[in-house]
Parts: C-alpha cells; sequence; structure tokens
C-alpha cells in the first residue's frame, strides 16, 4: 500500500476511534435511565410511575403497606418495585411526591430530612373543600412557595399537576406516538437549573413535552383553577395560553 494512502487510512481509523469514544458515552448520557421514587402510588403516582417504567426506569413506588401494591408492580414488570415512603427516597435519584396537599404538613414532619438535596417532582394540587386551612395557605403565598416550605432544602419542580391522571394516561400511551398533532404539554416550574432538566428529560419520557413556565413563583399560573389550569395543548399552544416567548 501506497505509503500517502496508509497515512490516510491511520488518520481515518484514529478520527473514528475517537469518534466511538465520544458519540455512544453522549448518546448514552442523552437516553440515560434514572431511578424514581414515587411517593403515593394512588392515580397521578400511579400513571406517571407507570408510564416511566415502560420507558425503562426503574421506579419504586411506596406505600406505608406496600404489600398493597403487589398487583401494580406484578403487572409492570421487572423494573417497578414496591417499598415504603423511606425506602422509595433512599432509591430514587429523583422523587415524585403524589399525595393530597392536605398530607403536606405531616409528609413534611416524616420526610423533609431526606429529601433534602433531591430532586423531586410535586405534583399536588389545593382544593378548598378537602384541603380546608392549607388551601388558604397557598391562596395567600402562591401553590410553590407553599410546597418549598414543606420541603426545605429539596430541588423542588411543579410537574403533572395541570390535568386529570386519566388524561395523563391517554395522552402519555406509547410515548405520546399516537397523539395526532403531537405530544401534549405539560408545564412544569422551578428555581434548580439543573433540577428543572431532570423534570423535562422525566417528562419527556412519560410521554409529554414540557413547557418550563418560570420559577416556583411562576407555578401559580397553572394551578388548579387558574387560566393555565386543565389544558390538553401541544407545546406552542401552551406556551402561547401562557403568554410565554416562543
Amino acid at each position: 500500500m501506497r505509503s500517502d494512502l496508509l497515512g490516510l487510512s491511520r488518520r481515518a481509523a484514529l478520527i473514528a476511534g475517537l469518534a466511538c469514544l465520544a458519540f455512544p458515552a453522549m448518546a448514552q448520557e442523552a437516553s440515560k435511565k434514572i431511578r424514581i421514587g414515587v411517593i403515593g402510588s394512588g392515580n397521578i403516582g400511579g400513571t406517571i410511575g407507570s408510564l416511566w417504567v415502560k420507558d425503562g426506569h426503574e421506579v419504586m413506588f411506596s406505600s406505608r403497606h406496600p404489600e398493597t401494591l403487589k398487583a401494580l408492580i406484578e403487572a409492570l414488570g421487572s423494573k417497578a418495585k414496591a417499598g415504603t415512603p423511606e425506602e422509595a427516597i433512599a432509591f430514587g435519584d429523583a422523587v415524585l411526591v403524589a399525595v393530597p396537599y392536605k398530607a403536606y404538613p405531616e409528609l413534611s414532619t416524616s420526610y423533609a430530612a431526606a429529601l433534602k438535596g433531591k430532586v423531586v417532582l410535586d405534583a399536588g394540587n389545593a382544593t378548598k373543600a378537602r384541603d380546608g386551612e392549607l388551601y388558604d395557605e397557598v391562596q395567600a403565598n402562591g401553590i410553590g412557595a407553599t410546597s418549598e416550605k414543606y420541603f426545605p432544602g429539596a430541588r423542588l419542580v411543579r410537574a403533572f399537576n395541570a390535568a386529570n391522571y386519566k388524561v395523563f394516561a391517554k395522552e402519555g400511551a406509547n410515548g405520546g406516538a399516537d397523539r395526532a398533532g403531537g405530544r401534549m404539554a405539560i408545564p412544569i416550574a422551578g428555581d434548580d437549573a439543573s433540577a428543572l432538566k431532570v423534570a423535562e428529560g422525566l417528562v419527556h419520557d412519560a410521554g409529554f413535552d414540557s413547557v418550563v413556565v418560570g420559577g416556583l413563583k411562576d407555578a401559580s399560573k397553572f394551578a388548579m383553577g387558574s387560566p393555565g389550569f386543565g389544558h390538553e395543548k401541544t407545546a406552542p399552544e401552551l406556551r402561547k395560553t401562557l403568554g410565554l416567548t416562543p
């Protein structure tokens, strides 16, 4: 083989080798699956957690009585696990909180310390009939600030609050690929930029597109009862509704 061709071949091989080192690593990072703990495995927690399992994440659903989750775990397969809330928090690289809002003070007393430093997706909503004084606190201070009060030190992101669980189950099925017109958008809000990135990835993996509305103070824009609540729109449509820059 001519020396100039041999040199070219070696250079090509070197470039190809470097590409193999770089690109798979980047691709792996982009599609990385994480471990997720779910506190509250009812309608919202069970639905969103199941969508994550189907996408390939390991998810620990939790209950004070984990044995009651047996049917859910068996239906989802080996990537789904059951545990106590303490175990789910320790298990998860991120944690979804999906319990009635009236439970937040008790949840804070029991688990706030364990949630410090964790990415926490806060799916709770406050209603007057169910939550009483806590609803009044939300109305006075905003739901983002109120959740932050009960989970101090957590890397909090408001997410999966703005629609009914039946909507999530239908629109997130098959990774959102079956939805005419494009994926449904999920509004999210948080003050921690890296936690928002994690939340955006998890929203995507559940079968939706995320729309970052702003910081926690902006979570009121899509809280229950607000003009931003209850939409089944694509990301461009939701941004327009919320008055956000395209």
